[in-house]
């Protein structure tokens, strides 16, 4: 496989993981405490990552990926509980897409800066997956800002700087610098709920919801870093960041979240904007 094609399929795999996960995560916070969920699911996603590694022979990473990896962790761990926060208070399909806009955004900027600007049709295509993302993230006739609207865009910022810290490690390394970024954010969580005495045990029905959150997570990580080991950081980013989509799909089908005519047209817009990103010149 062509390694630009390979870029666009890992890329669009890794949006439709970090879609589910972020249904799944949003689930389980309207039933369980942000921290439970977020600690649990990123246990699971770390025992995940490293069997996935151990299967895969990968080699041991350097020190600088795993600091790399750890640095990503953590400003990544604040953009999930914001974003999981977001959604237990507000709608599923407004909040992920605004996180979106700047998880897409701001590394689209630091590749500017650090690999050039892409030539003009990748640019459109960046445009038009932005304008889509904006469009999916447009409130249903109500007045003024959205539920959970501020945190949505703390997750943002969170993400894209988790996507551009995780981008800086070797192209060689992809399971071990997560499973650092995991022990990072495990490790902050841990340490926050012995300070507040804050962790609540899940019920059971919450508990599968929150696995399948860790894994899908885990399958969002991995397919952006092999997105951006075999293209451009800005390509992946914006393709990866088109999850909205299958967040705002499943609340529709499953919590009956109704969809408007703007959400539905950033949502083709989106889907017409992988051709163009994708497009050779």
């Amino acid at each position: 496989m062509p390694p630009e094609v390979a870029a666009v399929v890992f890329g669009l795999i890794s949006a439709v993981s970090w879609g589910i996960a972020d249904f799944n995560g949003g689930m389980a916070t309207r039933r369980a405490p942000v921290l439970t969920v977020v600690l649990l699911s990123q246990s699971v996603g770390f025992v995940l990552i490293v069997a996935l590694a151990l299967l895969r022979a990968e080699a041991a990473p350097t020190i600088s990926d795993l600091i790399w990896g750890a640095a990503a962790g953590l400003i990544g761990l604040i953009g999930l509980v914001a974003l999981y926060r977001a959604m237990a208070i507000g709608q599923m399909g407004i909040a992920a897409p605004v996180g979106a806009v700047l998880a897409a955004g701001l590394p689209a900027v630091f590749s500017a800066f650090t690999q050039g600007l892409p030539d003009n049709l990748h640019l459109f295509g960046f445009a038009v997956a932005l304008a889509g993302v904006f469009l999916i993230s447009r409130s249903q006739g109500t007045s003024g800002r959205p539920a959970g609207f501020g945190l949505a865009i703390i997750a943002g910022i969170g993400f894209g700087g988790f996507l551009i810290l995780i981008a800086q490690v070797h192209h060689n390394s992809v399971f071990w610098p997560l499973a650092s970024a995991r022990i990072a954010s495990i490790s902050a969580m841990i340490a926050y709920s012995l300070v507040r005495r804050a962790f609540t045990p899940p019920s059971r029905a919450v508990a599968p919801i929150i696995v399948a959150a860790g894994i899908m997570d885990v399958g969002g990580n991995a397919f952006f870093v092999l997105a951006e080991q075999a293209g451009r950081l800005d390509i992946a980013a914006v393709l990866s960041s088109l999850y909205p989509a299958s967040t705002v799909l499943l609340a529709f089908l499953i919590l009956k979240e109704r969809m408007t005519r703007s959400q539905n047209l950033g949502i083709a817009l989106a889907l017409a904007a992988i051709p163009l990103i994708a497009a050779k010149t």
